[in-house]
Formats: structure tokens, sequence, C-alpha cells
């Protein structure tokens, strides 16, 4: 057996009781280590010593830090995003968000024209929209001056910094134009819930928790988006996969409508709101 695959093979066993991904995890770091993509290092593995920064990075994932923060990158839609401590990893629930965009587009070939993303964050939405609909431009607003930095960076490297612009703001005050699509993924976490082996210890909790309830921002997005939806637009807004019924009642409250999105594992994960414009 070579010194990687023998290498990947530990590792993974040293992280069996830290990480449900033990592998897919030393894969990652090895192929970090290497300098290499993980499906380079699969498809042709390297024919070398094990690098010595290997061990310091699985010593890291055994500690707890998530992986996106040691290797510096999460792949997110069609994009990768760099991302490090201060901001919010992307999760695959929220491409949940792009995907129902894409289907509520389908029939225009142009896609939408202004995208608002609320909650930004390293640019996660907004720049996977950007990049699906080559015609459009966004604005992606933030109250963290550290993930708006993450975001610039990301949308120079992605090659979409002339069409997003990135504002330091809470949620939707002093916006006063509409939208063709807005995304938002707010924290939806309620104050004292347990979560994942990491998450509490690294990731921004204004990014993950919303009150006792875990709806406190709702509540304060709500009245905002009727005003912000452009005529034919939508607003796709994450939610926890136990939230629909508050989350429906709260922008019902507003004078919404709206219906729902599942993720791939069937379960609710977006609150999709149709322009009501009369």
């Amino acid at each position: 057996m070579r010194a990687i695959e023998r290498a990947l093979a530990e590792a993974a066993r040293r992280l069996h009781g830290a990480s449900d991904t033990a592998r897919l995890d030393s894969e990652l770091l090895m192929a970090c280590a290497v300098g290499i993509e993980r499906d380079e290092l699969l498809l042709r593995p390297p024919v070398c010593d094990v690098p010595a920064a290997f061990e310091s990075l699985v010593q890291r994932r055994i500690g707890g830090e998530p992986v996106a923060y040691i290797t510096g990158r999460r792949a997110f839609w069609n994009i990768e995003l760099e991302v490090g401590p201060g901001v919010l990893i992307p999760r695959p629930d929220s491409e949940t968000l792009i995907a129902a965009a894409v289907e509520h587009f389908a029939t225009d070939r142009d896609g939408p024209n202004r995208i608002l993303d609320l909650g930004t964050g390293p640019g996660t939405l907004l720049l996977a929209a950007l990049d699906q609909w080559p015609g459009s431009t966004g604005l992606g607003i933030d109250r963290s001056g550290a993930a708006l930095d993450y975001a610039r960076s990301n949308a120079r490297r992605l090659g979409l910094a002339a069409r997003a612009n990135f504002r330091l703001g809470d949620w939707a005050r002093g916006v006063d134009e509409r939208f063709d699509l807005i995304l938002c993924n707010p924290p939806y976490v309620a104050t004292g819930a347990e979560l994942g082996q990491g998450v509490v210890e690294h990731e921004p909790a204004e990014a993950l928790f919303a009150g006792q309830d875990g709806l406190d921002d709702y509540r304060r997005l709500a009245p905002d988006i009727g005003r912000l939806l452009a005529p034919g637009g939508l607003a796709a807004i994450e939610i926890g996969f136990d939230q629909a019924e508050p989350v429906t009642y709260i922008f019902r409250g507003a004078g919404l409508q709206s219906t729902l999105a599942h993720d791939l594992a069937g379960r609710p994960r977006a609150l999709l709101i149709l322009d009501q414009h009369k």
C-alpha cells in the first residue's frame, strides 16, 4: 500500500470519533496538504511521501475545527468559496434556495436582473446566483465586516466583482429598490439548542442563533420582503426543517402567501414568496 493510502486509512480511523465523514475529511485534508484537488487525489494518487503538514491538519480536525476552516475552502452549487473564522460555512441545504430560483426563472432565458442576498456571509447565495445567470447584478448585505471581506475577495477570485456590490447593513434597513430575486439564509437556531461538534465552538454565534425560539430574524425580515420584491419576482428564505408552520405564519401576518421548497432529504428547507403586487 502506498504511503498516501496508508496515511488516509489511518487518519480516517483516528477521525472516526470526531466526524461522521471521517474518510471524506481525511481525503480533503490530504488534498490540501499535497496541494491538489480531492478528485485528482482519488483518480491519480500521487506517488510521494506524506506531507509533513498533514498530521497537523488531522490534529486540528480531531480537535473539532471544521474542515472548511482548516482548508480555507468550501464548495457550494457550481462555485468554490474561500471561508474562515468569522463566517458561516455554506451548507448543502442552502442550495435548495438556488435550485428553487433556477426553477422559477426556467422560462426566462436571462434570469433575474437584480438579486438581493440578505445576510450574505462570504457571498454564498449571491455569488452562486450570479454565476448561474451571467447577465444579473446583485447586492449582498451583512452586518459582519469580516464576512464582507470574504465576500468581496470571493467575488474578485470568481470574476464576479463587477456585478456584485456588498454593503454593511442590518438586513434590509435603508434598501429602497425592488429585486427580481431575494435570497436569505438568516440565523434560525434557538438559543441553547445543541448543534454538531465544532459548530458552536468555531462558527459565529450571530449567524446561527435567533432568540429563544429561533424565529427572531424572520419577524424582522417579514415586513420588508413585500416592498423589496419586483413584479414577477421570487423571495427564497431558508428555514429550519421543523419551522415551516411558524415561519409561514409570521410571513402571512405581513400579508405574504408562500409555498415550501424541500431539500434533498425531503425536509422543508425554504419558504418561497412570489411577487404579490397588484
